[in-house]
């Protein structure tokens, strides 16, 4: 594994999660075990696309944005728990099991930055993107 494949892994997942959150289903929905409106599946599909577009605009830069998506999920948790009720920023809604599963995330993102490295460069790829 290498922070590529990770980011990819990631981006997927993200987006797959935010685009199910529109259709009502038991999991991730406004009434779901994780609560969420538009605005959240939006930032889920928002985060799976930067960690893809970061793959093929900036390659080689998937361990940075691992950290600085991260370091963001990190802010997201601690505002969660700072939040009273249901709606962070007065847009997002979230309910615990979202605020539990930001921690979870950004646990898991920022190990991602830190303990997977980048695929190596061969001398035919180190060029790629670089123009």
């Amino acid at each position: 594994m290498n922070t590529r494949v990770i980011s990819l892994i990631y981006g997927v997942t993200f987006i797959a999660v935010g685009l199910l959150g529109f259709i009502p289903n038991p999991v991730v929905s406004s009434v779901g075990f994780f609560a969420v409106n538009s605005v959240h599946n939006a930032v889920h599909v928002l985060t799976g696309c930067i960690f893809i577009a970061c793959l093929f605009k900036y390659p080689g830069y998937e361990s940075r944005v691992l950290k600085i998506v991260g370091i963001a999920y990190v802010l997201v948790s601690v505002l969660g728990f700072f939040t009273a009720g249901s709606m962070m920023l007065g847009m997002v809604h979230i309910n615990i099991a979202d605020r539990w599963l930001h921690t979870g995330l950004a646990i898991a993102i920022l190990g991602s930055g830190f303990m997977f490295k980048p695929k190596r460069q061969t001398p035919a790829t180190a060029t790629q993107g670089v123009r």
